[in-house]
Order: structure tokens, then sequence, then C-alpha cells
């Protein structure tokens, strides 16, 4: 072997895991002995067997894993190897041979070669892969020679111990027709023991072998390509082989040991057995081979003689030492462990088992003479198209449980299979072909069992067999098991059929931890279903590659299970779109269907156990239209109309080109039709001369006896138009008609056809008869009729690309006709379907160019229908970040001071993800002047009432703040103010506590802040000064919060929210466009009084609860009205989803944004404006839109009928179809007008509402708290009835807080908790 080195520059590299698959792919190629890929330098560096690999191999490898490779230099480096000597072990459990193989196994291990007394070993390394003094420690018991053996002469061919020699057999393969055909070659004579390296080319159909002649033969090659179900022919024979004397003498060790086992069974006594096994599954000597080697050398065994042609291994052994299921399990470890071994059937050989007589004495089933009947069954099998598939069927049916034998026939198309009953069945074995992708069906005449009777003695001794491990993974796994099963998708590349499926699932349910696998042929996908403790995707996708095959791990892909996003091409009409949902709504399996006709999309939802998504796909192409799959990237390829543009403008200039000619001779014939009236009018010409002067006339000259040259030009001209500009329309009408549908293509192509059809028979009649006058015709009608429904069709597919002498009785007959023509012309329903669609999709798109994201048509539409419209304040109408305006402490100073008071709250609210409670904290943190508080300990929140928690480990932050504070007692309450300097960090002089001694001992403190109502709910008594404390602070705009610690109520803290400043205009502009403007908080009742003063709102609902939120909206909804709901927090999304239009602002949670209908991209209040506006405008464009649809039918039919032909007012057919496409394009033209739209600025507004913006007095104002009806100052209620409902509430609220405090406090969850549920919702109020 000769190594050399080369560097190969790889492109498109993007992360290690990119290097890492490099290395791993090329380091299992036979002849690679290392590599090294570098992901900053780019480039592979290679050290290879230039005998087995060349560098543009190896540079076609990286290519086939998807990366560019080239070679920086086409010449390699030769490897400078090193050598040493090895002394072998006299006595070890490995063979010489055994040994050599084990060396070879190992990286950097270029040869190695045996002397003639087998007791020294030259090994040939690449020193910088392996080190030399590792080399003694692969073999155990081996160690360094010093000295060189000596060579005796005529024993070696030189001093440089020459290798074997290989030899290079190129065969021609028939019969291939996908890679799984050159896999299962590969993967079959890769076991095959002498065989170096094999190569098979599908394109070429050759397969190219290296292998060792003395181990195998080519004929014996050749035989088993043959046996996998190919036709193989020698191309060239091998070349002869120079062997050396240590190659020789190789080759004498691996021959069978015959001889030499005869003399250990000679030597052996009287005290050995021989037994003979029957040995299924050998292919060649290699198998034998394997087989003597490896029981041999077991201590027991004396001597092993296998026949190849006998299919059979005797083998004398020890009794003493080793038992017969031992010696069979040993055969059936040999590599590659696919022998199946099993005792002869001749009855004396019983007699060589003495231990197994007890075994059969004690089976009363002996005596019977044969085993229960097997069945034999034949299987009708679809779909096979090579040999590859043949050997997939028979390989996976084999190792199902039961089955006997399995014969195959791709000609017949049929499956032979003898099974036992007792384990399997032949609905069972139906399903399996079906699961590798096949089509398997019973014939009409089932076939009866077939007796196959065992002999007993053969029988009994499988029953004591022990099942063999089978890696298939049973059908019904353990519960512990299941709990451990993870899925993962593969994306598999270079499956062409139906065996490809079948080989990949066959393989690779055989390997560990895979416990199901499913392979999509047409998704290139496979599920598979695995155990996380066993293996990885990653390695799952190698397996697949190691199969011939291209296989990446998908991210993400399982999120899509059970909806599908299909491109559906072909649509016209709404009719196309209806066809479509009506058909797959049919389907068992799916669930919902929309398809959109604007941006031809469909959108699936089904159950992936019922129906699959080529199920789907198929459906929809089965109605005759063209569908794929959405890609999965933000370019919005389905909405690409550029194949349909180029389509219908290509139609259209064809059309036009000859439809030109046929108006200029059609508009001549008019002015000369008039003028020849206007002669018999006023000359009074008779007929004979009327019919003469027409005659006359250039056009009506016959060039044959009844075709004039006038009908000759427009047949000459028609007949393009109807093959090439009418192309289009008749494969869609076909494709219609071929499912039992009609669409608009079906009645532009009836049309057209009818009055090409009847002009070319009537004109054919005329010749016929040899008339003398010139037969009407309507060759005009399929020029103008393709001319102008192309154009409609090509505008349509713009506009989508931006976000389509006789006598009377004949006279009668004709003009019937020719207006049926014209009313099918005119009477197409296609801009009706065009008219909602375009408009919604122009104003969606507007609305997200104005920073408003609209979620589809229905929330669009449905926007204008809004009659109220229902406000949130934290972060919408206000700023939504709270500060802290003033603290009040309400005990004395001597008890808890200040700076502890500030300690144990901040360390409190710290817990805390409300706006209020992350207020509070940094105010305390800020004026400790400390970043690190006290330790927060059970801390449980109370939507909508407050906190409650146990706060440990202030003393610290206490000591190092008394040393800064001066000692002074302070009996009264004080009052702490908020200085606008932040500079100034002066202490007030009224605050005391002592010097903490020298040893801090940790003190816990239960706390609880929130508002009245819980103090109240905890046992605590709100004093009346405090009351109207709060109750000032309310009205000025200020949320309130009581602390309360170790049971006694200690401050209270005022924090306000700031109004935006756009509020104002935006209430009153909704209020001038006629909406009712509601307020709805969980704040108390003043401060959102003070809030609904400042911005013009009359109407509030204050201390709702997040769960009362949805019923005030439903209850909103009950009285007939439209709701639509503004909000931004977590608390407001099951009110957003609720409300007729859920409005949220961008700024907002992600659950309000998810939750909502419109998405406001800016925090601005008058986009709630604008989006109301726009919706007004959109569906005033579709009403405009059902106007110009309906406009040209109604006036256009009654006239194309003929109602108006007394009066002289007919139209003809082309003047129907300018009609029918003049509605399209009317219709595409006003829904562009959308994109004019401008939504109201706010200076316009401003100027407007000049002098008319005031803040409202609390009279004014209408305030319900919770979920009353009536609320302060409101007259529907008087005030004694006021003051009974406020006192049965608090006499509720006081029983309902007597026996909470009997129990445990905030351990169990109370009414309040119940009704709001464990949401961590930021509500107004809870901190």
């Amino acid at each position: 072997m000769e190594a050399k080195s080369v560097a190969v520059g790889v492109e498109g590299m993007t992360c290690s895991s990119c290097a890492q698959s490099i290395e791993q792919h090329l380091g299992k190629m036979n002849g690679i002995h290392s590599i090294q890929v570098s992901l900053e330098d780019k480039n592979a560096v290679i050290i290879y067997d230039s005998k087995l690999q060349t560098p543009v191999t190896l540079q076609e490898a990286i290519c086939d894993m998807g990366f560019d490779a080239t070679l920086a230099d086409s010449s390699p480096q030769p490897v400078l190897p090193d050598t040493i000597f090895l002394s072998l072990p006299a006595q070890s459990a490995l063979t010489p041979r055994q040994i050599c193989a084990t060396l070879l196994s190992h990286k950097g291990i270029l040869d190695v070669k045996l002397s003639s007394d087998q007791r020294t070993a030259v090994v040939t390394f690449i020193p910088s892969i392996t080190n030399g003094r590792h080399i003694p420690q692969m073999v155990p018991g081996a160690d360094l020679s010093i000295s060189v053996p000596e060579v005796t002469p005529g024993t070696w061919e030189d001093s440089s111990w020459s290798q074997a020699s290989s030899a290079v057999l190129r065969l021609k393969v028939d019969g291939m027709t996908c890679h799984s055909c050159t896999s299962t070659i590969e993967g079959k004579l890769g076991k095959l023991q002498g065989v170096q390296r094999i190569r098979v080319s599908l394109d070429n159909k050759e397969a190219v072998v290296v292998y060792q002649p003395p181990l195998i033969t080519a004929e014996e090659i050749k035989q088993q390509i043959e046996a996998a179900g190919f036709t193989a022919a020698f191309k060239k024979q091998p070349r002869p082989l120079k062997l050396s004397g240590i190659d020789l003498e190789r080759l004498k060790n691996a021959q069978p040991r015959s001889s030499e086992a005869s003399q250990r069974e000679n030597s052996s006594g009287t005290g050995s057995k021989t037994v003979v096994f029957r040995v299924e599954g050998m292919h060649c000597n290699s198998c034998v081979l394997n087989i003597q080697s490896s029981v041999s050398a077991l201590p027991a065994v004396t001597s092993v003689v296998v026949s190849l042609e006998n299919q059979s291994a005797t083998i004398n052994y020890h009794p003493s030492l080793i038992s017969i299921e031992k010696l069979r399990k040993a055969v059936e470890s040999v590599s590659p462990e696919r022998f199946r071994v099993s005792l002869p059937e001749e009855h004396e050989n019983l007699a060589l088992f003495p231990t197994l007589a007890s075994p059969l004495k004690s089976h009363p089933a002996s005596k019977e003479p044969s085993q229960p009947l097997t069945q034999v069954v034949v299987i009708n099998i679809e779909g096979m198209t090579c040999s590859s598939c043949v050997q997939s069927i028979e390989g996976v049916l084999s190792q199902k449980a039961g089955v006997k034998s399995v014969h195959v026939s791709l000609p017949n198309g049929t499956g032979t299979i003898e099974y036992d009953p007792l384990q399997t069945s032949p609905e069972d074995l139906r399903s399996s072909i079906e699961d590798m992708g096949f089509d398997a069906s019973f014939p009409a005449k089932a076939e009866l069992p077939v007796a196959k009777a065992q002999p007993c003695p053969e029988a009994q001794l499988d029953s004591h067999k022990p099942e063999a491990p089978s890696k298939v993974p049973p059908a019904h796994p353990g519960r512990q098991e299941s709990k451990t099963i993870s899925k993962c998708y593969v994306q598999v590349t270079g499956m062409t059929c139906a065996s490809c499926v079948a080989n990949i699932e066959r393989n690779l349910r055989q390997e560990d931890g895979i416990h199901s696998i499913l392979v999509a042929l047409m998704a290139g996908k496979a599920e598979v279903r695995y155990n996380p403790a066993v293996i990885h995707p990653a390695a799952i996708a190698e397996l697949i590659r190691e199969l011939g095959f291209g296989a990446t791990v998908m991210e993400n892909c399982g999120e899509g299970d059970g909806i599908l996003e299909l491109v559906v091409r072909g649509m016209t009409c709404a009719s196309c779109v209806h066809k479509i949902e009506s058909t797959l709504m049919k389907t068992n399996g799916v669930l919902y269907c929309s398809v959109a006709l604007a941006t031809n999309k469909a959108h699936i939802k089904y159950d992936p156990e019922a129906i699959g998504p080529r199920d789907v796909i198929q459906v929809i192409k089965d109605l005759g239209f063209t569908t794929s799959l959405v890609k999965k990237d933000r370019s919005a390829s389905h909405l690409d109309h550029k194949q349909e543009i180029r389509q219908w403008k290509r139609s259209f200039v064809v059309s036009l080109v000859f439809c030109i000619p046929v108006m200029g001779l059609m508009i001549y014939m008019m002015v000369m039709d008039s003028q020849l009236s206007h002669a018999h009018a006023h000359h009074n010409m008779s007929s004979e001369e009327m019919e003469a002067l027409h005659s006359s006339m250039a056009l009506e000259y016959q060039l044959l006896p009844g075709l004039s040259v006038m009908n000759f030009l427009s047949f000459l001209l028609c007949v393009p138009v109807q093959v090439f500009g009418g192309w289009h329309f008749y494969i869609q009408a076909s494709r219609a008609l071929r499912h039992n549908t009609a669409n608009m293509d079906v009645l532009v192509v009836l049309a057209t056809s009818i009055a090409f059809l009847y002009s070319f028979i009537i004109l054919l009649v005329a010749m016929a008869e040899r008339a003398k006058v010139n037969p009407v015709t309507f060759f005009d009608t399929p020029p103008m009729l393709f001319v102008f429904i192309s154009l409609g069709r090509w505008l349509e597919h713009v506009a989508k690309g931006y976000t389509k002498s006789i006598s009377a009785a004949e006279v009668i007959i004709r003009f019937a006709f020719q207006a049926s023509i014209t009313v099918l012309c005119i009477a197409c329903p296609c801009s009706l379907g065009l008219a909602t669609p375009t408009a919604v999709m122009v104003g969606t798109g507007v609305g997200a160019q104005n920073g408003i994201l609209i979620k589809g048509g229905e929330p669009l539409e449905m926007a204008h229908k809004v009659k109220v419209v229902v406000f949130d304040k934290t972060g919408t109408i206000t700023h939504g970040t709270p500060e802290v305006m003033q603290v009040k402490f309400l005990v004395e100073g001597t008890l808890l001071p200040r700076h502890k008071m500030l300690a144990i709250v901040g360390t409190a609210e710290s817990s805390s993800e409300h706006p209020l409670g992350a207020a509070i904290t940094k105010y305390c943190k800020k004026e400790l002047n400390s970043e690190t508080l006290g330790t927060c300990t059970d801390f449980q929140v109370v939507p909508g009432c407050g906190i409650s928690c146990k706060v440990t480990n202030i003393e610290a932050l206490l000591y190092r703040k008394n040393r800064m504070v001066e000692e002074k007692n302070v009996k009264n309450v004080t009052l702490v103010k908020i200085e606008e300097n932040a500079d100034e960090s002066v202490q007030s002089p009224l605050i005391i506590d002592a010097e903490l001694p020298t040893t801090v001992t940790s003190q816990k403190y239960s706390v609880l802040i929130g508002n009245r109502e819980w103090m109240t709910r905890n046992g605590l008594v709100v004093r009346s000064e405090v009351d109207k404390a709060m109750m000032e602070h309310e009205r000025r705009g200020r949320t309130a919060v009581l602390a309360a610690v170790d049971g006694v109520l200690c401050g209270l803290i005022a924090i306000a929210d700031t109004v935006k400043p756009e509020a104002e205009l935006a209430v009153y502009t909704l209020k001038s466009m006629g909406l009712e403007v509601v307020l709805m908080t969980g704040d108390n009742s003043k401060t959102a009084r003070s809030i609904a003063s400042q911005v013009g709102i009359t109407k509030v609902f204050a201390e709702v609860l997040p769960s009362h939120k949805v019923a005030k909206v439903k209850q909103l909804q009950d009285e007939g009205k439209r709701v639509a709901m503004v909000g931004d927090g977590i608390n407001d999304s099951p009110a957003l989803a609720m409300a007729s239009v859920g409005i949220a602002i961008g700024t907002g949670t992600d659950v309000a944004i998810e939750a909502a209908d419109v998405v406001l991209i800016r925090d601005d209040l008058m986009d709630v404006v604008a989006s109301i506006d726009l919706s007004r405008k959109t569906v005033k464009r579709i009403r405009i839109n059902f106007v110009f649809a309906l406009i040209y039918n109604l006036i256009g039919v009654p006239i194309a009928a003929g109602v108006f032909l007394p009066i002289g007012l007919v139209l003809q057919p082309w003047m129907g179809s300018a009609a029918m496409a003049a509605s399209s394009v009317s219709v595409v033209l006003s829904s562009l007008l959308l994109k004019m739209y401008q939504k109201p600025s706010s200076e316009k507004l401003e100027l407007r509402a000049r002098g008319q913006l005031r803040h409202r007095s609390p009279s004014e104002i209408s305030v319900h708290v919770g979920l009353e009806e009536s609320g302060a100052g409101s007259p529907k209620l008087s005030l004694m009835d006021r003051i009974i409902t406020y006192s049965r509430a608090s006499i509720n609220s006081l029983l309902s807080d007597r026996r909470s405090v009997n129990s445990v406090v905030l351990s169990e969850p109370d009414k309040h908790s119940l009704l709001v549920g464990d949401l961590g919702e930021d509500d107004d109020t809870a901190l």
C-alpha cells in the first residue's frame, strides 16, 4: 500500500456540523486513513491509499454531499510510512490471521505481514496518525521485536515483504433501475470475505470489484450478483496474481484445517462427540472459512468441517465442556451473524445428544408424528419495478414471526408465502407488503391451506430453542419504553421508486433504538420514532446515508402536523374555489379547508392518522388543478403570477394579431351593408338588383361556389386563434369536464366552439349545394371573444401579482342562435368572484403600509360594523409605566422605621411582574440607595386584589442604612414626598431606628400589599382617615395601594400613570364617527373616573377582574352591539379574542398580539381610528365592485336576449365578450383605487376638533363597578337602592372574610382566585 496526502478545497460549509459530516462520511470510505476538515481554511487534508482512492474520487465524494469541492493541487504528496516488528504471543485467544485483521482495523495501519513461523509480524504504519508505541497495545501479549526475524531462502520473495496482490474485476450488470439496486449489490458483495472494495454504477450498468482471488473467485462474485436477482457478465477477465512467499503462507493458514482437525479428533479419545448442523445462509468459501476459523478456536472443539454444497457443519467436541446449544449459538454468532443453524432431520443423530434426552422424554408431543399444518397463501403485488423490489419484499417478510418461506415472482406480480397460522395471518402479511409502498390484494379464489409435516424430533428440539433476539421492535412496546419514544423527521433524497422506500424502512427497523419508520416517497421525508437513550437523529440520518441516499435532519418539522398549505394553480372563478372546498370537505380525514382565489392558496387542516398530504394533493389534482406545497420562506412565491401573466399575454397577443384583420373586414362589411340598405330605401331597388350589387363587392366574390372571399379570409384568420389563442381555455375546460364540473372556461369554449363549428358546417353545406348567395357565418366571434377574455385574464393576474337570400324561418333561427351565443358570453359571473377578494387583498396591503396589520379579510369587513369601542387603561390609554408619587406611613417610627418599611415593601414587590409592583421596587431601591434587597418567599398573587409573601434577610441592608441616619422618634404619621431632584440624597430627619447589635439575627415578616378589598379579606380594618386619603389620591387619578406588615397596616403608596397625548383626540374622533367609547379597567373607580375625564370618556367599567372583562364584552354583544376591544396586556387577551374585532397595541405582550385580529405596529391610538376608517372604505369599495360586476349583466343580458329587438337594439357576440371582459377589468381597477387611501392625519383632526375638546366633569361620567350594571351617578338606581346594594355586598364580603380568616390564608384558592384561575396576568391593580 502506498499512502498519499491531498488537500481539497471545500466551499459551502456553514458550521462545525458540516465539517464533522464530511469527516464522518469520508472516514467510512475504503482506503481513507485520516481526514481533517478546517472550517476556517475551507479545505480538507486527506491521507488515503492510492490503490483504493484517487483525488478525483475524493472530490466527487465531497461534491455528492452537497458541497463544492476543488483540488488545490492535482499531484498528491506521498506520505512516508514507518515499520515496526511485533513478537506475537505463543498462546493467544486470537489466531494470527485475526491478529492481522485486528491491527488493520485501526486507522493509520497500512499493512501487516506474518513470518512463516507465525511468530513475528511486520507492521507498516503512518507515524502522523498512529504512534508506534501504541501498536503493541492493540494485540494483547505482543511485544516490540528488537531484531528482524531470519529470512529463510525461498520463503519470502524479498526483504520488503511485499503484500498479496489484489485483482480488479469488471462486470456488466443488467436489471438495475434505481439507486436501491446499486445499494443492494454493494451491500451484498461488501459483506463477502475477500472483497476489498466495490463500486456499482447505475448509469454505466457496471460493477467494479477489488478482491483477493485466493479467498474468493470471480465466478462466486458473479453468482452472488445473480442471486440478488440481476444478470451479470464479465466485461474483462481479472489479471493473474503474482503471489509472494508470505502471501502463500497466509493463504495456507486460511485453508480449512481438516487434517489438523482429524488429528485433534484422534487424540481426543473416546470422550468426544460429533454433531452435524444444518447451516443456512452460506454463500461462498468466505463463509466456510469464517465458520471454521471461529468455531475451531473454541477450547472444547477438536475439529470443524463445513460443507458449502451440503449446507452443513460437522463438529467434533467434548460434551463435558460445551453443549450442543452453545455450539449452535457459536455458529450463529459468526460474522455477519446471519447464519441460520438447526439440527438435522435424521433420527439417528438423536443418539449423539445425550444432554437432550431428558427434555425429549418429558414432552408428550414427541409421540406425535408431525407438527400442526402450515398454510400457503398467494398475494397479488402491484408496483414492483425491478429485482430489487423482489429482494426487498422477500427480505422483510422472511423476518416476520411465523413466516416459513417467501417466493416473489416479478413477471407474475405475485408472492407465495408459507406461514404458521398460529403466529400470523394472510391479512397481516398483506398489510406488511402495503406498508412497504406496494399494492397488495388477495386473488379472487383463495388458496387452500397446505399441510407441511415436520419430523417429530426436530419439532421438539426447536421447541426447546430460545428465541433468537430480534432487532425488529415489538408491535406493542411496554409502557416504560413508550414514554421514552421520540420522533424526528429526515429529508431523504435519491429515492426513485417504492423499492427505495422499502430498502430504507427494512434496514432501519433492524437498528437498535429504532421503534418505527415511515418513508414518504413523494415528500422525500422519513418519519422515525426512536429511543433517544439509544440513538439520536444525526445517527439515523447517517444510517440512511450509508444506504446510498442523501439524508438531512429536518428541524421543527413536527410543528406542522395536521396543517397543510398548498399553492393551487388553474383556478379561474369562484366556481373553482367552491369545487375544491366542497370536494375536500367530503374527503375522510379533512377537517377544514379554505381556498383563496386571489392568492392561489389553500389552507387545509387534516387528521394525519386518517389521511396524508399526498392524498390531499392527489384529490386536488384529480379535480384538474395543479398544486404544490408552499415554500418555507418569506418570498411569497405562491403570489407569483409571472407564468400566468406570460401565458395570458401570449394568448392575448396571438388573438389580437388575427383579430384586427377580422375587425377590419367586419367594419368594412357593416359599412357596405349600411350603404346597400340606404340605396334600397331611397332608390327602390328590387331584390334581384340588390343581390347583383351585393355580389359585385370584392369581399363577396366567390372563389368557389358557396365560398366567398370574406368567409375564406375569416376562416383563415379564425383557425389560428381557435387553436393557439384558445389553447389554454380548451385545456382548462377539458379538465373541468373530465371531472364533471363546469367553470368559466367551459362557457368560453362552448361559445367559441359552437360559433366556429356552426360557421364551418354551414360553409361546407353552402359549398356542397353550390349556393349562389354567400351564407352568413360567425367566424368573427372566436377572435373577438378570445381577445377580450384573454385581456381580462391578463389584467386579472397582473392585479393579483401586486398583492382576468334567406327565408324568414332561417332568419329567426339564426338570430336565436346568435342571441344564445351572446348571452353565454355576457352571463359569466367572473367579476362577481373578484369583487370581494381583490378589494380585501388591496385593503390589507394598504393597512400594512400604514402600520396596521390586519389578519385576514374577516376582521377588515367586520370593523365597519363596530358600534362600541372598549379601551383598556394601563398601557393603552396611559403609557403603562407608573411611578410612585407619594408614600404615607400609618404607624409610628418607633414601631416601624421608614427605611425598614421601604426595605420590606421593596423586597416583597421585587417578585411581582405587574407595572405597579415594578414601580414600588424601583422607588425603594432608589430611596435605600441599594440595588439589592432582601429575600422574598411564599410569594402569591391574587389578580385584581394584591399579593402576600414572607420577607427575610433585610437586616444587613438596615444595618448599612442605620449608620447614615440620626436617631429621632416620630409618634405621628409621617408623610414623605418624593423630591424631583434625583441628585439630592439628604435623609429625612424624622426617621429613627436603633443600631443593630453585633450579632445580626434574621427575622421573617409577613407582608400584605393591595387594595382595600385585599386588606379586608385578610382581616385588616382600613380606618376612615386612611380611606379618605386614598379617595383623594384616586380623585386625582392615582392608584392608592395599602401595605401591611405582620398584620399591621403600616403604609399607603400613591402611584400614577400619565395619559398618552393622542388619547383625547382619538376618543373624540371615534365619537364623531358615531361610535360609543367605553373605558374598562381593573383599577379603582376614582382613578378610572379621573383618567376618563381627561380623555373625554363618559362610560367607565372599573374594578373589573381579568375574567370579568370577557363577561363585559359578552354583555355588550348580547345587547346586539358589535364590540371592538383595544388592549395590550396578557389579561386583555381573552377579551380581545371574545370581541368582534380585537385590536392589540404593537408594543404589548405576545399573547395579546396573537389573540387580536388587528395589530397596531406603532403605539399610536390614532391608528384605531385609521383601522375602522379603512374598513369602512374597503366595504364601500366592495359594494362599488358589485355594482360594476352586475351592471353589465343586468343591462347586457336583456339586450343580448333580444328584449329590445323591436326598437333595433341588439348585441353581437363579440360585444357580449367585450362587456364580460370589461366587467372584470372594471372590478380590478376599482379595487386598485384603494391604493390611494390615506389615513386621517392628526393635524386635520385637531383643526376640525378645535374648541370642542374639553375635560369631562365627574358628574358627566358614569362609572360601573365590577360586573354591576349601574355605577356611581347612574340614574337607573335610586339612592336607597344603591345603599341596599352596597350594604349587601359589604355583608357578603365580611362573611366571606370571616370564613377565610379561620382557614389557612392563601394555602388554597379562594372564591376570587377560582374565578380568575392560575393566569399570571398583569392586571391593572395586581402587584
